[in-house]
């Protein structure tokens, strides 16, 4: 399984926010669209950075109260995990464990096309293993042949 194939089975717009937007118009844009990772942009292709659910809460816990009107660009992510539309699954899992992040930025390129979450990985990681399970079942019954 490649990023690539993961990303037909999804939505293709990254979400993304402005490096003015506050952290607590980021954690709407998060309420309302069920995610929890915007990208940073200035204008569309302009990767800048990005902001995760963790990034806020770390926010929160070192400015206190004064964090959710915070501007995005003071407590965004700089360094953000990325992979290829190219990169297979096991390599994004790695990516995931080494940057200890739960979403990779997918890049074509220069250009961010996509986002991969550590549900996405979950998902296709349990397509895979229950297609396996059933190609073995079926060898050993002697079933599925033509």
């Amino acid at each position: 399984m490649f990023v690539c194939d993961i990303l037909k089975g999804k939505a293709p717009d990254i979400i993304a926010v402005t490096p003015n937007h506050t952290m607590v118009d980021v954690l709407r844009v998060f309420r309302d669209n069920n995610i929890g990772f915007v990208v940073v942009a200035r204008s569309p292709g302009e990767y800048l950075g990005a902001l995760s659910e963790r990034d806020c809460c770390n926010a929160v816990a070192e400015y206190g109260s004064e964090a959710p009107m915070m501007l995005v660009s003071e407590i965004m992510n700089r360094k953000v995990a990325t992979c290829s539309i190219d990169d297979g699954l096991p390599l994004v899992m790695g990516i995931m464990t080494h940057w200890r992040t739960r979403h990779v930025l997918v890049m074509d390129g220069d250009t961010p096309v996509g986002v991969i979450s550590i549900g996405d990985v979950v998902k296709h990681r349990l397509e895979e293993s229950l297609r396996t399970e059933q190609v073995l079942h079926d060898y050993i019954a002697g079933t599925g042949y033509h």
